[in-house]
């Protein structure tokens, strides 16, 4: 049985591009929210109201969460692992 990334690397380009496409798209929509959090926290701090600090930092603090663990999806960019055995070069150059 294999993995997913090993599916993953095997896909057709077609569906790794929609795979990045829908990543970025959820990282930017990720990014966006952060924005916003950032924005509504200084607002509220600048009014004097500094009970909105704590809750924006945890949503911000689990949307990072949620974007970190998204790069694991990420297509492996179609680079073969290659084994490297050991070569005893003064046999080849005799």
């Amino acid at each position: 049985m294999s993995t997913f990334r090993e599916g993953q690397d095997q896909a057709h380009p077609n569906k790794t591009s929609t795979l990045i496409l829908a990543l970025i798209l959820v990282l930017i929509l990720n990014v966006s929210i952060q924005i916003w959090l950032l924005y509504t926290t200084l607002n509220n701090a600048l009014a004097q109201h500094a009970d909105i600090a704590l809750p924006a930092f945890l949503a911000s603090l689990a949307l990072f969460l949620v974007g970190f663990f998204w790069l694991y999806y990420l297509p492996g960019g179609g680079k073969q692992r290659k084994i490297v055995k050991n070569v005893n070069f003064s046999d080849t150059y005799h």
